[in-house]
């Protein structure tokens, strides 16, 4: 059995006992207070982003984890916040563009590392569109955005294993395509 996702937390976060024990595969409980706390996956969001020549945007990594590697724009989806909100927001953050025409395509689910701690995410990903051509300005966790040629895809240049499949899944319906 892999390492149970909660094991970095030694005591209860209600009461502080150190009696806080695997309960089942997602949840750990206070053996003197009963409390259960349940490890549920992080709603986390990308956007699969194409110009007018079907080219995807994609873009450098800025940060831990997988700094330098490959990422489609994205991130966590905060309270109260619906997926397509966090969406447009990321990507306002991280590119300075806003997006239009949102639509689910598929989730995925990853394990994010992050403070020496896997963070298990459900990944949902959307298409959307550039509302105009305004110039792409990397901020926040990007170090670089560009677009690129979908047959020149290489899911080995991702960092994020659901965004690996999320490009395998891309390459094979614009192969489906022609």
């Amino acid at each position: 059995m892999t390492e149970h996702p909660l094991n970095i937390f030694k005591h209860c976060p209600k009461c502080g006992s150190d009696k806080f024990v695997e309960n089942d595969s997602r949840s750990k409980k206070c053996l003197d207070c009963s409390f259960v706390y349940y490890q549920n996956a992080a709603a986390a969001v990308a956007g699969i982003i194409r110009n007018e020549r079907n080219e995807i945007l994609v873009t450098t990594r800025g940060i831990e984890p997988k700094k330098g590697k490959l990422d489609l724009p994205g991130g966590f989806v905060e309270f109260a916040e619906t997926a397509e909100e966090a969406l447009r927001r990321e990507i306002k953050e991280e590119l300075n563009i806003e997006v239009k025409n949102i639509k689910f395509e598929f989730s995925m689910p990853n394990i994010y590392r992050f403070s020496d701690m896997n963070v298990r995410t459900l990944d949902l990903i959307f298409s959307c569109e550039a509302c105009e051509a305004t110039r792409i300005n990397p901020q926040d966790d990007v170090k670089d955005a560009k677009y690129m040629n979908v047959n020149d895809l290489n899911e080995e240049d991702f960092g994020l294993d659901s965004i690996k499949n999320a490009i395998r899944i891309i390459k094979n319906g614009a192969e489906m395509q022609k």
